[in-house]
């Protein structure tokens, strides 16, 4: 009824709109006469872009024995996509929802929210896994998007690869390198939402074998709207600048890159769900800032065989009075050697130390014991691709060996088999055990995260952590196919069961509630955590590439979902993130994107979404479509134009989870802004 319901009502909807576009583009193309260009990255050319994510080393997309999924440069300068997140919807499987100005809610394959911790995250191949609960703090994670290569996704488990945490998938966001950037390059604008934003960078050599980049950029956004049409004191005002420098000499090449940022940043908490004359915190300002410096290494030995060394530093300092401050340091060495063997075998095996050093300040929600601490993850992996067939077959097993200081030793096997009887098919098949290692949140908080009832009788939830938590584990069977219809067609299938055990779940015990005197009073009713739920997930996920036309290129994709979480806690609602997963996510994910040149100077490009609802917060089901138009009136220089949500004056995307904040609209937006090269 739920799949009936969605294609009688929204997929018509989308067809219409979808045959709308193409009426328009046809309508264009008849009174224009189309020469110059054709689309960047034909889609023959696509297939072959080498992705590196799967398994650290140089593959062609056609033979990654994964689902994987590639955002370009072009993809990211025509979807008009401000940030990290709002680029991250192009790809299925991903589900991105906007809780705030500055908050998303980002995972892959369900248990979203907005401390998600099944994911692994990367900047240019480094973690930026948050160390206190074991997910990503997306408003730190920034850089210039110009400067952006292309962001792999990864569905499913990488763990034989990237360790715990890499559960539901891994994204990669991967920077240009210096040689790339070289010139000058200027962008600003502003609008509604987009009150304005500012980019510079600067690219140079300092001999044949050294180019450098510096660059810097600013932005400020608007506050949300809340659900009672209250400013929610969000808007977010940022700065962010850094440097990469990489040195080419025979077979090394040498990298140095870093970053320095600072946010200002707000929130408000909802009264309806904590009490004020108990937390007496409701609206409030705070800020981040920090930094990090990353060296790499990389020598290759010959075709087939490489050795890699990265280290680097990541320094943060964040503070929000409604929620925490802490202070979080990390280091990382990351080793990496392939080699081939016996003519069949491809092995690539490594090792990997990260420190992580973080010291976490009282709050009225939150407090740690013991306030700070250190911890240490030693691995090590290896990965044997073996060729079958050659040309044609070949089999990959590997694993990874993770001891950290919370669950011990984790080990986590993969193995995948790749079958291509020709150059437009491939099929592909995986088993995968993945773990989500505990962390600090669960083992050393208390959080007061919110309040029933009104005086005298107010109750206060009171989350406890506790140090018996263990790993969440999960067993995972994939199959994908990919087929290159035409020169000018292709599509990509991904179809998953995820198998789930020792679960994060609540639990409640009567016994120890206790009570405050004083004015005002109240009860605390302590909320435990353990490890007694499961559950599975199913789904499929496509992708289709299409071009009609030689100026025309669309883009579709379509993610189904389907889970079942098995809890016998009276607690589980508690837990959005886990216990109630099934009611977070949404069972339908829809995107069409379509890119058209109706000149060498002009391009005309909408982005088209769907999302089914979300019970758990009553959401509706929403579409919304995103419009970009770029002029170039001289060969460096580009204007654009963007309307952002443009269905409808505001729409609902996400709540915050643990957090109580206010829930918020997001609103629809106008930007105009112009860009310079030279």
């Amino acid at each position: 009824m739920v799949a009936a319901s969605f294609i009688n009502i929204p997929l018509n909807r989308l067809l219409l709109i979808a045959f709308s576009i193409y009426c328009v583009n046809n309508a264009f193309a008849s009174n224009y006469r189309l020469q110059g260009q054709l689309l960047d990255l034909p889609i023959e050319e696509l297939m072959k872009i080498e992705v590196t994510t799967a398994s650290r080393r140089s593959q062609k997309l056609a033979e990654v024995a994964a689902a994987v999924f590639v955002i370009t440069q072009d993809d990211i300068r025509r979807s008009g996509a401000t940030s990290i997140p709002e680029a991250l919807r192009m790809a299925p499987g991903v589900e991105v929802a906007r809780i705030g100005t500055d908050k998303w809610a980002i995972n892959i394959r369900g248990f979203n929210g907005r401390f998600a911790e099944k994911l692994q995250v990367l900047m240019d191949g480094r973690s930026v896994y948050n160390p206190l609960f074991s997910g990503v703090l997306w408003e730190l994670q920034d850089t210039l998007m110009e400067d952006i290569e292309r962001i792999e996704v990864i569905r499913g488990p990488g763990a034989a690869m990237w360790g715990a945490n890499a559960v539901n998938g891994v994204i990669n966001i991967i920077t240009k390198k210096a040689m790339d950037t070289q010139g000058t390059l200027l962008t600003a604008g502003g609008g509604s939402f987009e009150h304005g934003f500012v980019g510079a960078r600067y690219g140079g050599k300092i001999n044949e074998d050294t180019a450098y980049r510096v660059y810097a950029k600013g932005f400020s956004r608007n506050n949300m709207e809340s659900l009672q049409g209250k400013n929610a004191n969000d808007d977010w005002h940022s700065a962010r600048g850094g440097f990469r420098i990489d040195h080419q000499h025979g077979n090394d090449q040498l990298t140095l890159q870093g970053d320095i940022f600072y946010n200002a940043v707000g929130d408000t908490l909802d009264k309806n769900l904590v009490n004020p004359s108990i937390i007496p915190i409701g609206s409030a300002r705070g800020h981040s800032e920090g930094g990090n410096i990353r060296f790499r290494w990389d020598r290759t030995l010959s075709e087939k065989s490489a050795i890699m060394l990265q280290m680097y530093y990541d320094r943060v300092d964040y503070k929000l009075l409604t929620a925490s401050q802490f202070k979080a340091e990390s280091f990382d060495i990351d080793f990496n050697h392939r080699f081939p063997l016996f003519n069949r075998h491809d092995v690539t095996w490594g090792f990997n130390y990260r420190l992580y050093h973080n010291k976490v300040f009282d709050s009225q929600l939150i407090t740690f014991t013991p306030r700070q601490q250190t911890n240490h993850l030693i691995s090590g992996y290896i990965r044997d691709e073996i060729t079958l067939l050659p040309e044609h077959l070949k089999l990959t097993l590997g694993t990874r060996f993770d001891h950290n200081d919370f669950s011990g030793l984790e080990i986590q096997p993969n193995g995948r088999l790749m079958w291509t009887p020709n150059e437009k098919n491939s099929l592909w098949l995986a088993v995968s055990r993945a773990v989500r290692t505990p962390s600090r949140a669960e083992n050393d908080i208390l959080l007061n995260f919110g309040t029933l009832g009104q005086p005298p009788l107010v109750t206060m939830m009171q989350l406890n952590g506790s140090s018996h938590f263990n790993s969440e584990k999960l067993l995972a069977y994939e199959l994908g196919y990919r087929h290159a219809i035409t020169p000018k067609a292709s599509i990509d299938i991904a179809a998953f069961y995820n198998d789930y055990t020792q679960l994060r779940d609540l639990s409640l015990d009567s016994r120890l509630i206790t009570f405050h005197s004083g004015v005002p009073s109240y009860f605390t009713f302590p909320v435990g955590i353990n490890n007694k739920a499961s559950g599975h997930t199913q789904g499929v996920e496509v992708s289709i590439d299409w071009q009609p036309h030689e100026k025309w290129r669309l883009q579709g994709s379509y993610s189904f979902l389907s889970m079942h979480i098995h809890s016998q806690s009276p607690a589980r609602s508690l837990d959005p993130t886990t216990g109630s997963a099934d009611k977070v996510t949404p069972q339908h994910n829809m995107s069409l994107r379509s890119h058209y040149d109706l000149s060498e100077k002009l391009q005309f490009n909408l982005w088209l979404r769907y999302v089914s609802n979300i019970s758990f917060y009553n959401i509706p089901d929403y579409i919304t479509m995103d419009a970009k138009v770029i002029f170039k009136p001289t060969k460096n220089t580009e204007l654009f134009i963007v309307g952002q949500n443009l269905f409808q004056e505001k729409h609902r995307e996400f709540s915050s989870d643990f957090i109580p904040s206010l829930a918020t609209y997001i609103p629809q937006g106008i930007y105009a802004g112009a860009q310079w090269r030279f």
